[in-house]
């Protein structure tokens, strides 16, 4: 059987995710599946960047942790009509810290947001992202 945290100690984990990545991440939108893990070089087009704002994420409850504010992704050279992002990346400066799927809204990624197929300058918002606590 594992071993189970209580909902303070889970909150209190999460939270320290976004102080250890700190006020100013950066998300990246790429194609393709994530790579295996964040020390993996990237992999896939970049297609859309976007500085995340300074509290980016809401304090955590319940064993989860949301997405504060607004968070948009601008479409890059890298991006054309009919590209998709497959994955996002979170980095303190060029570092990944977090990864995951991205998909549209109601598509099931770690990540959702209103298009995923971005043009070069094109504004994409992010809907839902929530990090969730193991060992409950």
């Amino acid at each position: 059987m594992p071993v189970q945290f209580s909902t303070d100690v889970r909150n209190a984990e999460l939270d320290a995710v976004e102080t250890t990545i700190g006020t100013a991440p950066v998300l990246e939108w790429r194609t393709g599946v994530k790579p295996a893990d964040c020390a993996t070089a990237d992999s896939g087009t970049l297609v859309g960047t976007g500085t995340l704002p300074s509290d980016w994420l809401a304090a955590a409850s319940g064993g989860s942790k949301a997405k504060a504010g607004t968070w948009t992704v601008t479409g890059t050279a890298g991006a054309g009509a009919g590209t998709a992002a497959g994955h996002f990346r979170i980095k303190a400066g060029a570092v990944c810290k977090v990864q995951g799927s991205i998909t549209v809204t109601g598509g099931g990624g770690d990540m959702t947001a209103d298009n995923v197929s971005i043009a070069n300058a094109q504004v994409a918002t992010v809907g839902t992202f929530t990090l969730t606590a193991g060992n409950a």
